[in-house]
C-alpha cells in the first residue's frame, strides 16, 4: 500500500456510460456508508461543456436510476463533493485549467492528502492525455493513476500505453482495473482456498480432475458496435477476466495477503500457462434465434455487415507445473447464450476403490461450484445414501451442500464490484489491481491463441442464438469424456 490517502479524485469521461452506471453510484454508496475520506473532493472532467451545477444535475440523474434509494444516503451530501471542469484531452491546451481546478477544490494535507486519477479513455487519447498531466504538473509523487481497460488489442499495443503512462508513473503509483476482481466471490476465491484447511491440501492434480471457467451473456452488441467488433470474445472477455479467474484458481499459496506476494503467484500460472493450439480451440458467432423467449437477430444483422469476429470461444489449456500436471481447464465465454452465468467448477477425481459397486450404487466425482454472477453462492456435491431400504441394495445419490453468500452474510449490504476497487485506489491498495508483467502475460498467452487462428485460417462457426454455442464446443470436452456444466 503507497503511503498516502487521496483526498482528491479526477474523473475521466465522467459524463459516459461507466461513470454514469458505476462510479457515481459507487462513490455515493461509499459515502452513504461513511467510507469516503471526509474531505475527499471528486471531480468530474470530460468533452461535454457543462458547469458543476449541470455535472451535479446529471449524477443526481444517474443516482437515481442506477442506485437503490436505501444506499443513497445524504444524496446532497454526495454531491457537494462534485465539481467538473470541460477538457479535450487530445490536446495539452485545456489541461492548465484542469489542474488549477483540481488546485481550487483541494483541501489538502500536504503531509497525507494527494490525487488519484481514474482513466477511463479511449486507447488512442492515453498518450495524449499523460503528455497533458505531465505539462500541468499532475504527475507528481502525491498522485497515482488509475487505468481502465482496454490497454490495447495485443501485446505490442498494451506494451505502448504502459510505456507513456510508466513514463509519468512509477509501476507502485499505477491501478490497473479488472472490475471482476472487485466482486465478492471472486475474492472468496483467496479465503476458500488459503482460510480452510480442509481444501488447499486437495487443490492439486492427485485430487482434481478438470476446472471449468464459464462466463456467459445473454446480450448481443449492446451500443458496443465498433469496440466489439475490433475486439471479440477473445479479447474483449478471456484476456482479462477469465485469465484472472484462472490465475486466482490455480495460484500457489501467497506469502502474505499483500499486493506484491498475491501479484507474484498469479503471474507464474499465466506464464505456466500452456499454448493453445488452434485444435483446442473453438470460435463461433451467433445467428437469429431467441433468447429468454425473445427473438434476437444474428451478429451479422446487429453490425448490418458480415465479419470473422468471433462472439463466443471455448479453449482448452493446461498451467504446466507440478501442482496441475495433467489437469485441463477448459475455459468458456460468448454472447446470446441460452443464461447470464459467471461460474468456476472445480471437478474432483472418484473415489479410488468403491466399496458400494457390488451392491448396485454407482458414484458420482464430488465437485464443487464457484458462482459468481447472477448469484454469488458456493456449492460442494457430495454423495450421500438415499434414505430408506432397499432389497437390490444401497442407492447413492449427490447432495449440494450449498452456501447462499447474500443469505449467509444477510446483515451485510451487497455492494458494487467497483466500490472496493475505487476505495482500494483511494487507498492506494494495489492488490486488488493488475500488475504490468500480468497483463503482458495475458497478452502474450492471447497473441499466440490469435496467431494460430490466423495460421490455420479458424473462422467462426456459427451457432444459434439462445444456443450455449456450436456444437464443436462440446466435442472439444466430450472428447476427454468431461461435460460442460450447464
Amino acid at each position: 500500500m503507497t503511503e498516502f490517502a487521496a483526498d482528491r479524485l479526477l474523473l475521466f469521461g465522467a459524463t459516459g456510460d461507466l461513470s454514469r452506471r458505476k462510479l457515481l453510484p459507487s462513490l455515493c454508496a461509499l459515502d452513504a456508508d461513511g467510507l469516503l475520506p471526509e474531505r475527499l473532493a471528486i471531480i468530474g472532467t470530460a468533452r461535454s461543456d457543462i458547469d458543476d451545477g449541470e455535472f451535479r444535475n446529471m449524477a443526481r440523474e444517474a443516482l437515481e436510476q442506477f442506485l437503490p434509494a436505501e444506499r443513497r444516503g445524504s444524496m446532497a451530501q454526495f454531491l457537494n463533493r462534485l465539481s467538473y471542469q470541460p477538457l479535450d484531452a487530445s490536446s495539452v491546451e485545456g489541461f492548465d485549467a484542469l489542474a488549477a481546478k483540481v488546485a481550487e477544490v483541494g483541501q489538502s494535507d500536504e503531509e497525507n492528502g494527494g490525487l488519484a486519477i481514474f482513466l477511463s479513455t479511449a486507447p488512442s487519447l492515453f498518450g495524449p492525455t499523460i503528455a497533458g498531466l505531465q505539462h500541468a504538473g499532475l504527475t507528481g509523487e502525491k498522485v497515482r493513476m488509475c487505468l481502465e481497460k482496454p490497454l490495447g488489442t495485443d501485446l505490442e499495443s498494451s506494451a505502448e500505453i504502459n510505456d507513456a503512462v510508466a513514463g509519468a508513473f512509477p509501476e507502485e503509483r499505477i491501478f490497473r482495473i479488472d472490475h471482476y476482481l472487485g466482486k465478492e466471490t471472486v475474492q472468496n476465491l483467496l479465503a476458500l482456498r488459503f482460510a480452510n484447511i480442509l481444501f488447499e491440501p486437495i487443490w492439486n492434480s492427485n485430487i482434481i480432475e478438470h476446472v471449468q471457467i464459464t462466463v456467459a451473456e445473454t446480450v448481443g452488441l449492446e451500443g458496443r458496435v465498433t469496440f466489439y467488433d475490433d475486439a471479440g470474445a477473445l479479447r474483449d472477455m478471456v484476456q482479462n477476466h477469465m485469465l484472472q479467474l484462472l490465475a486466482l484458481v490455480a495460484m500457489e499459496p501467497p506469502t502474505s495477503f499483500d499486493a506484491t506476494a498475491v501479484r507474484d503467484e498469479k503471474v507464474k500460472v499465466l506464464r505456466a500457462l500452456r499454448k493453445a493450439v488452434a485444435s483446442e480451440t473453438v470460435t463461433g458467432q451467433y445467428r437469429a434465434g431467441a433468447v429468454n423467449g425473445q427473438a434476437v437477430p444474428g451478429y451479422d444483422e446487429e453490425l448490418g455487415k458480415p465479419s470473422n469476429t468471433e462472439t463466443f470461444t471455448a479453449i482448452k489449456t493446461h498451467v504446466d507445473n507440478w501442482r496441475w500436471k495433467g489437469v485441463p481447464f477448459y475455459l468458456r465465454t460468448g454472447k446470446r447464450l441460452p443464461e447470464r452465468v459467471t461460474e468456476i467448477l472445480v471437478k474432483f477425481r472418484c473415489v479410488p476403490h468403491s466399496i458400494f459397486e457390488s451392491m448396485g450404487a454407482g458414484l458420482q466425482p464430488n465437485h464443487l461450484l464457484i458462482g459468481i454472477q447472477p448469484e454469488e453462492d458456493i456449492t460442494l456435491s457430495l454423495m450421500a445414501k438415499v434414505p430408506g431400504l432397499d432389497e437390490d441394495g444401497v442407492r447413492l445419490r449427490e447432495v449440494p451442500l450449498k452456501i447462499a453468500m447474500p443469505s449467509a452474510f444477510a446483515e451485510t449490504q451487497r455492494r458494487i464490484a467497483y466500490e472496493r476497487l475505487l476505495l482500494d485506489l483511494i487507498k492506494g491498495d494495489q492488490t486488488l489491481f493488475v500488475r504490468r508483467d500480468e497483463v503482458e502475460a495475458q497478452w502474450h498467452w492471447i497473441d499466440a491463441i490469435r496467431a494460430e487462428w490466423e495460421a490455420n485460417g479458424v473462422t467462426p462457426k456459427t451457432y444459434t442464438a439462445g444456443s450455449w454455442g456450436p456444437s464443436a464446443a462440446i466435442a472439444l470436452t466430450e472428447r476427454d469424456g468431461v461435460s460442460w456444466h450447464e
